[in-house]
């Protein structure tokens, strides 16, 4: 039994640069454990600079100096902050606490057509089961709204760092993309010259990462405009509320589309009823989720790594309930690092193209 965990051992973990690419697993989920909440800005900063990246490229392709380049991108990504912050954002605001103030209205009209349900399906569904359901749901809406009254006053220190971040980030976001050049082979400096594992993992990673974060936020952005204009030709309250929920859906793939579809209906239905403009509503939001799906995810994702459905649910549950938001965000990129792993990890074809890299390196080296 030895001699077998000793080969094993020996075949999988025989090589320096396995030991330090575990080594360097390790120390990042630490990191990120222990001090996750405190590198929020820079995790922030570094999504940014991914994103921005594609502009600073696309500007230096027409001849433009690299600090312009860089600067141009980082006016761009302050006005994008200065519009969220004072126009999209109060409008998001108060259509949210309008909604809040008309939820009992609605849950009074939910219970009025609920309450027909025991006298036709009495077998089904009785009186009193629905009672109870909506007894909890008030509940749970008092619940909620003491929650937002403690958060306004009891955790100013939060909105105090976010006012802190919005100046730090771009910072960050200004010195990644002006210096990146430079900080990645500072970080390569610790690392053994011969690498070819790392080499082909951060290969893939970085066109990965950096495709996937580009593609997300225009993937966002489309939706979220789309279903904007969608639901203000058709007279929806909260649009913009609604289309920024279904834009930001788009995160969590599967998932997010249909618990955002809950929301939807449910204003929906309390502004029309079973009408027309309900199932014309409807329609609309399912077309919306089919194009995204089958026309706007292939063509920005076309050079993304294909994951079975299955392992993308399976990230976005594992990370998510370890990272929250990032976690959700980075589900995708990090089960493709995964996979990149598994991949790159020796075998002995992996082993004998590394060696005959290895060899054409030293002899140019000589």
């Amino acid at each position: 039994m030895y001699a077998i965990v000793k080969g094993w051992v020996n075949r999988y973990f025989g090589q320096e640069e396995v030991v330090l690419l575990v080594l360097l697993l390790l120390a990042g989920l630490i990191v990120l454990a222990t001090l996750g909440g405190v590198l929020t800005p820079v995790l922030a900063a570094l999504v940014i600079a991914f994103l921005m990246q594609g502009m600073v490229q696309r500007l230096e392709s027409w001849k433009v100096p690299h600090w312009l380049s860089v600067s141009i991108a980082c006016l761009v990504l302050v006005g994008i902050i200065a519009a969220l912050l004072f126009v999209v954002l109060p409008i998001i605001w108060r259509q949210a606490v309008r909604l809040f103030s008309e939820l009992p209205n609605m849950i009074a009209s939910g219970k009025d057509l609920l309450v027909l349900l025991p006298e036709q399906y009495p077998r089904l569904i009785t009186a009193q089961q629905i009672d109870e359901i909506f007894n909890t749901v008030g509940s749970e809406l008092g619940g909620f709204g003491q929650t937002l009254v403690t958060f306004s006053l009891a955790n100013l220190p939060i909105l105090a760092a976010a006012l802190i971040y919005l100046v730090v980030v771009p910072i960050l976001v200004f010195f990644f993309l002006k210096d990146s050049k430079q900080l990645l082979r500072w970080c390569a400096s610790f690392l053994p010259h011969q690498r070819p594992m790392l080499r082909q993992i951060w290969y893939e990673m970085n066109d990965q990462v950096a495709n996937y974060v580009r593609g997300k936020v225009i993937e966002i952005a489309i939706v979220g405009v789309v279903s904007y204009v969608a639901f203000l030709l058709l007279g929806v309250n909260y649009a913009l509320l609604l289309a920024a929920a279904v834009g930001l859906s788009v995160l969590i793939p599967y998932i997010g589309a249909a618990v955002v579809t809950i929301p939807v209906a449910m204003i929906g239905l309390f502004q029309w009823g079973w009408s027309s403009e309900f199932f014309w509503l409807m329609f609309a939001y399912g077309m919306i989720q089919l194009l995204d799906g089958n026309v706007l995810v292939p063509v920005l994702f076309s050079e993304a790594v294909n994951l079975h459905p299955v392992a993308i649910i399976l990230a976005v549950l594992v990370f998510g309930g370890i990272w929250g938001f990032w976690g959700v965000f980075f589900a995708i990129p990090l089960a493709t690092l995964a996979k990149a792993i598994l991949n790159a990890w020796p075998t002995s074809e992996h082993q004998a193209e590394w060696a005959r890299e290895a060899a054409v390196s030293a002899d140019s080296d000589a």
